[in-house]
């Protein structure tokens, strides 16, 4: 039989890319991770590890030994599920990662709710984006993750993830006062007539990023992009301002008066998806249960 401590080490090596990251991550010197996974090695008989470079990574066989040990873990969260509902008192810590409107947004009214009904559950929440928070969940070092796609861009869909729909993010063109078009010509056309305009945009490598350019050059212009953040709120003021224009969704008002003109976007793009992200067999967990049930109460509460 296998260690299941070094099998583990192993996974996270794959999900972490480095020996140093996997140390840093679980409090180990990395030469003990080196030890363990050369005493995993020694047990299974084959190499695990070839250096590229300065670095390692998985062999075909490692490869192989990391999808047995994904397949052992999500029974095990499957196991940890059951014995957490047949208690009559929900205790233990949630870790949620969420991204910015929705932090801000959704967040604190659900745990609000979660509070009232499960006093006794503890809530970590980490504001993060998703290019960073679903790596880490496989990491496991969140537990549930809400994250967002945007049309036409979905996201990877690792087999060992379970998304589940939450809502609809209506997404809009906000205009400056001094920009402020008519959109009598069509959605496509009044985007067109912003070419000339600053623009206020998420870094690249997003995936908000990367459909804000695809709108843009689709709609035949490369916008100028003077302004770069994954900050809504920053995005948001500097419309206000007269200083860009931009790609807002309704989040971002979470039910306050909308202060900018906006402008209906191409058909097929007027909505983000926002859902949430668990890792496969942790979904029957009841801390996972009751805090799916205080967004979807959110959102209810919200309409």
């Amino acid at each position: 039989m296998f260690d299941l401590h070094r099998l583990r080490l192993l996974r996270e090596l794959k999900h972490r890319g480095t020996l140093a990251a996997v140390a840093a991550a679980l409090s180990y010197a990395p030469s003990s991770v080196s030890q363990q996974l050369s005493q995993l090695e020694a047990e299974v008989g084959v190499p695990l590890l070839e250096p590229v470079g300065r670095r390692v990574r998985l062999t075909e066989q490692a490869e192989i030994l990391v999808a047995h040990t994904e397949a052992v873990l999500e029974r095990l969260e499957r196991a940890e599920a059951d014995i957490a509902a047949s208690l009559t008192d929900l205790t233990g810590t949630l870790r949620i990662a969420s991204f910015q409107t929705a932090a801000l947004a959704l967040v604190p009214t659900a745990l609000d709710l979660l509070r009232e009904r499960h006093p006794h559950l503890r809530v970590h929440v980490t504001q993060l984006e998703p290019e960073r928070a679903l790596p880490a969940l496989q990491a496991r070092d969140f537990d549930l993750v809400l994250a967002e796609e945007y049309p036409g861009n979905p996201n990877p869909r690792p087999p060992e993830l379970e998304q589940a729909d939450l809502l609809d993010d209506p997404l809009h063109l906000a205009l400056p006062a001094h920009a402020d078009h008519p959109d009598t010509d069509g959605p496509t056309a009044t985007l067109r007539s912003l070419a000339g305009h600053p623009w206020v945009m998420e870094p690249e490598g997003t995936a908000a990023r990367h459909w804000a350019m695809t709108l843009c050059r689709n709609a035949g212009f490369e916008p100028d992009v003077r302004f770069e953040t994954t900050d809504l709120f920053l995005h948001l003021r500097l419309v206000e301002r007269g200083l860009a224009v931009a790609f807002l969704p309704d989040l971002v008002w979470s039910g306050q008066s909308v202060t900018v003109a906006l402008r209906q976007l191409p058909r097929g793009q007027r909505a983000r998806r926002v859902f949430t992200v668990v890792r496969r067999g942790s979904g029957r967990h009841p801390a996972i249960l009751a805090c799916r049930d205080a967004l979807h109460r959110t959102i209810g509460t919200a309409r």
